[in-house]
């Protein structure tokens, strides 16, 4: 059964290993293997979106919803991140800077499909692209070995690849759009 209160206390007392992301993903991992009480716990999703489960300046624990077939331009997170899903699946394209390129720009440096029971930690460094595949919501947990709202974060222009600072409010419109464009009308 998944229980929130120990999930994050457990998370808290991995901060303090020297592996901590390897220690949260063993945590996320178990969590995900059992979907269902992810569901209970959570709540079943109705719509994309971020919803914060747990939030302070060295951990951020979120659950992501990602509507049917919506990606999320290439970004990094300037921290370590550990990603878990609980319903659906979602596609990880892993981007690599190219050297010495002035506007940062990047190409494809690998990819990994996670569905529910897997759970897939991202160095402080990664710079990926997530894709919801699968006709229906995608729900993941995602845990941050910091705050992943002022984090100074980047995102990279999904056409020329070049970057640009992250902006946190155009992300979470994308989620929006993508509601209206996947989801259907009550």
């Amino acid at each position: 059964m998944f229980d929130l209160d120990p999930f994050v206390a457990d998370c808290r007392m991995a901060l303090d290993d020297r592996n901590s992301h390897l220690r949260v993903r063993e945590l996320v991992a178990r969590a995900t293997r059992e979907p269902e009480a992810v569901l209970r716990g959570l709540g079943e999703p109705k719509e994309g979106g971020v919803q914060r489960v747990s939030h302070a300046p060295d951990l951020t624990i979120l659950s992501v919803v990602w509507p049917p077939y919506m990606t999320v331009v290439l970004h990094n997170h300037a921290m370590w991140a550990v990603i878990g899903v609980y319903s659906g699946r979602e596609y990880n394209i892993f981007w690599r800077r190219l050297p010495d390129h002035p506007a940062g720009k990047v190409e494809a440096a690998g990819a990994k499909s996670i569905a529910y029971g897997e759970a897939l930690p991202l160095g402080r460094d990664i710079i990926h692209s997530v894709t919801n595949p699968v006709s229906r919501l995608t729900a993941a947990l995602h845990v941050y070995g910091g705050d992943f709202f002022t984090a100074e974060r980047n995102e990279w222009d999904a056409e020329n690849l070049t970057m640009q600072p992250l902006d946190i409010e155009r992300t979470l419109k994308r989620f929006a759009d993508a509601n209206a464009h996947a989801l259907p009308k009550a």
